[in-house]
C-alpha cells in the first residue's frame, strides 16, 4: 500500500514538473493569456484591463525605472540574487512584524506572476526560485522583461505597461516620460494602495530616488534603438489620426 502511494506520488510529481516545463517553453513564444492573480482579482469582481505590447513599444524610461526600482542587478544575476535573499531574510528576522522585504528579482517576480499564486510561504518562494531559474535559461532577459511589464499589476484590474500608461497618464506606453515612468515604478510594491498620478509624500520621494537611479541603468543598444523607433511610429500614428477631418 505504502509502495503504491509512493509510486502514485512520484508519477504526480513528475507529471506536474513536466507540465510546468512545457508551460515555460510555451510562453517563450506565446504570450500568457491570463495569470493566477488576474483570475483571483476577477473572481472578486475586478475587471481585467491588459493590452499586450512588445518590449519595443514600451518606453525605455519605464524599462530603466522598473529595473532601478525592483532589481538593480537584473543584468548581472542568473534569475536569483542569493545575496539579496539573505539580506531580506535577515531584515525580516529583525522586524518581527511590520514592513517586510521579499528579495525577489524581476525574474522571480515574473515567474510568480505568470505561474504561481499570490501570498507568502516558503513553498511558494521555493517554486518561485525554480521557475526563475527555468525562465532565465529558456527565455532570456529581453523576454522576461517583456512578459513582466505586460502582466505586472498597476491598479485595480490594470495589468501591464500599456494599460497602466493609458489609464493613469492617457498616453501609450511608448511615450511615457521619465517622471511618469518613475512614478509607475514607485507604486509596483503596492499598486492597489498607491496612486502614480497623485502620489503621497513617501511615494513621491521613492519616485524621485528611482528617477535618479534610472539614469545609471544601461540597456542594450538594440533595445533602445527599437524602442525609440516604436515611439516615433506611435507618435506619427497619433498625429495622423488627429489631423484627419471629422
Amino acid at each position: 500500500m505504502i509502495r503504491r502511494l509512493g509510486a502514485w506520488a512520484l508519477r504526480v510529481t513528475l507529471g506536474l514538473a513536466a507540465a510546468a516545463m512545457a508551460a515555460v517553453l510555451l510562453f517563450r513564444w506565446v504570450d500568457p493569456p491570463v495569470t493566477p492573480l488576474m483570475l483571483l482579482r476577477a473572481a472578486g469582481g475586478a475587471p481585467i484591463d491588459r493590452r499586450w505590447v512588445p518590449l519595443d513599444a514600451i518606453s525605455p524610461a519605464l524599462i530603466r525605472s522598473v529595473i532601478a526600482a525592483e532589481d538593480a542587478g537584473f543584468f548581472e544575476h542568473r534569475g536569483v540574487d542569493w545575496r539579496a535573499l539573505r539580506r531580506a531574510r535577515a531584515f525580516n528576522a529583525r522586524q518581527r512584524g511590520g514592513r517586510r522585504r521579499g528579495g525577489s528579482t524581476i525574474t522571480m517576480q515574473c515567474a510568480r506572476n505568470v505561474f504561481l499564486w499570490p501570498g507568502r510561504s516558503y513553498v511558494r518562494k521555493g517554486l518561485e526560485i525554480v521557475f526563475a531559474v527555468l525562465i532565465e535559461g529558456w527565455w532570456g532577459k529581453r523576454r522576461i522583461l517583456e512578459v513582466y511589464l505586460n502582466v505586472a499589476e498597476w491598479g485595480d484590474g490594470i495589468y501591464g505597461a500599456e494599460a497602466a500608461a493609458q489609464h493613469w497618464f492617457r498616453v501609450p506606453a511608448a511615450q511615457l516620460g521619465a517622471g511618469q515612468a518613475a512614478r509607475l515604478a514607485a507604486v509596483l510594491p503596492s499598486p492597489l494602495r498607491w496612486n502614480p498620478v497623485a502620489p503621497g509624500p513617501w511615494v513621491a520621494r521613492r519616485a524621485a530616488i528611482i528617477a535618479r537611479r534610472a539614469g545609471s541603468v544601461r540597456l542594450p543598444p538594440a533595445w533602445q534603438t527599437a524602442s525609440a523607433m516604436s515611439a516615433m511610429h506611435v507618435g506619427l500614428t497619433r498625429w495622423r489620426s488627429w489631423g484627419r477631418p471629422c
